[in-house]
């Protein structure tokens, strides 16, 4: 899904070189074009250089994807950064246009990750709440499917590339406005269904109309989907109050544990106890697949609440995720 996600975003910074072209000081310089190109693609995925943190785990990487890069400061040092870089190569360059069309394309990157459900933290350093609207799927096949006919009518010389992506990001706005439409609608089936509920996730799938949907209410946790104008949820959990704070306060002071807690706003809990250890599972409501809940962190304390081990990261298989834990005991 991360490469998913960088292809649309490379797809994004190459249509928005073909959209700079309609900018007269661009379409008459080539030099000024061919800066303007390269700052557009590499501005449409600066903001995403933090998922270099995948390569240290994966609690330093929830903690950190999308945040700092993605703030407010970020977005104007960003452009900066990469006109300074480029002006090295082309001097003669108009700083204005080069910085300008550079800053869009960091801008939109932020924007577009707003309306996935994975959200981001945009609002920094102002506020470091999850900016998370759910209307788009992370990777968006009509989105990214657009920007390829785009780049191919630009590559065969079949269309201008300046009114070719005018047309496609005027229709990008209505298919934006449309999903925005579904959500409400799914929102308000929610408040019909569940009219005490405190908090709702929508989802979109890979499928346009289909949606997955977490509902919590101050004594449920209900899990489902959207798809045919339907709510149809399949789960149903009690919402209890943890027995034990002290295992509690001990398996938040995990990093893994801490990292998951951050980030998932919706999850529950599970703790099996034994004669060696006492292990607690934190379980996101959000990505039901298939009957099963991937998304996960689990910690296992010996009986004087020190850490044995831990894990979070998408597991889809109890044996993988019991092997993980046996790793890092060792």
């Amino acid at each position: 899904m991360v490469f998913l996600d960088t292809g649309t975003h490379v797809v994004m910074g190459i249509g928005l070189a073909g959209l700079s072209t309609l900018d007269p000081a661009i379409g008459q310089n080539p030099s000024l074009f061919s800066a303007v190109a390269i700052g557009v693609i590499v501005g449409s995925q600066a903001p995403d250089i933090d998922t270099v943190l995948k390569l240290k785990n994966n609690a330093v990487y929830l903690k950190n994807h999308r945040g700092v890069t993605h703030s407010i400061p970020a977005q104007l040092l960003w452009p900066t950064l990469i006109t300074l870089v480029l002006l090295l190569f082309f001097p003669n360059t108009s700083v204005p246009h080069l910085w300008g069309w550079t800053m869009l394309a960091v801008f939109l990157h932020v924007f577009v990750d707003i309306f996935n459900a994975y959200g981001t933290q945009a609002l920094r350093p102002f506020s470091e709440k999850w900016v998370a609207l759910g209307w788009i799927n992370t990777f968006d096949a009509f989105i990214f499917g657009a920007h390829i006919v785009g780049i191919l009518l630009w590559l065969f010389n079949l269309a201008d590339p300046g009114p070719t992506f005018v047309t496609i990001y005027a229709g990008l706005i209505l298919y934006y406005i449309v999903r925005g439409l579904q959500h409400r609608q799914i929102v308000r089936a929610i408040h019909r269904t569940y009219p005490h509920a405190t908090k709702w996730f929508i989802s979109p799938r890979m499928s346009l109309g289909k949606f997955r949907v977490a509902v919590s209410s101050d004594d449920h946790f209900y899990v489902g989907t959207y798809e045919n104008g339907k709510l149809h949820m399949v789960d149903q959990f009690n919402r209890l109050p943890f027995p034990d704070k002290e295992w509690l306060h001990a398996a938040k002071e995990d990093e893994n544990v801490s990292a998951f807690l951050s980030f998932s706003p919706s999850y529950r809990w599970e703790i099996d106890k034994n004669e060696q250890f006492v292990e607690i599972r934190f379980i996101d409501n959000r990505y039901r697949s298939k009957g099963h809940y991937p998304f996960v962190a689990v910690v296992q304390l010996d009986w004087d609440l020190d850490v044995l081990c831990s894990y979070t990261g998408w597991v889809f298989r109890e044996e993988t995720l019991q092997k993980k834990l046996s790793e890092r005991k060792d």
